[in-house]
């Protein structure tokens, strides 16, 4: 196992004057860790498998925008950097504090607008070109449950909370910050992958 500490130096000290104003962020959870309720569809070898290539669909789909990846695993942040990302490390934040940790890093780093998405979107297109709006843009899952998407003012004070029925909270979070919302509905970000249901049919 590599030593936490380079993987969370190079997350801080890296000051990239190609950020811009406009970034996307994206969570990436262990790739030993993540997934683990597809165990029981496919080996662990052909989860983690899967795991990466939906983590790689969605920072592609995230150009022409630059991607930061925050992470708390060394396995994670080589890879990211293996893929011209920045590397957020937050370790022992849990998912909902990691990214609001990453909203400020990119912040502090003159992003004006982030969008934050997740890593479980086999179908991912078109992230780093999303319709322009003056607020907050929520893109929900399939079920109108999770949130895949959020894009927001980085200094907004925008308050994240994930889990089941994070979408309910996200619309509620807008209406407490007194910030305009829209939301998105498109399948190719609608559509994550959670549960061996969610796999496609041989």
């Amino acid at each position: 196992m590599k030593a936490a500490a380079p993987a969370e130096n190079a997350g801080r000290l890296v000051q990239s004057p190609t950020l811009g104003s406009s970034a996307v962020l994206v969570p990436v959870k262990s790739f030993a860790a993540a997934k683990q309720r597809l165990g029981a569809a496919m080996s662990d070898a052909e989860r983690r498998a899967l795991v990466r290539a939906m983590a790689e669909r969605v920072l592609a789909a995230a150009s022409p925008l630059p991607v930061a990846v925050v992470c708390d695993d060394p396995e994670v942040a080589d890879w990211a950097r293996g893929h011209g990302a920045l590397v957020v490390w937050e370790p022992g934040r849990g998912l909902n504090g990691a990214v609001e940790a990453g909203v400020a890093r990119l912040g502090a780093l003159g992003v004006r607008t982030v969008t934050v998405v997740h890593a479980d979107l086999p179908l991912a297109t078109g992230i780093g070109a999303l319709e322009p709006f003056e607020g907050i843009t929520l893109v929900p899952d399939r079920h109108d449950n999770g949130t895949n998407l959020i894009r927001l003012p980085a200094g907004c004070g925008f308050r994240f909370s994930y889990g089941p029925g994070s979408f309910e909270r996200h619309l509620q979070e807008c209406a407490r910050i007194a910030m305009p919302h829209s939301v998105l509905r498109r399948e190719e970000l609608a559509f994550d992958i959670d549960l061996p249901s969610d796999l496609p049919v041989p």
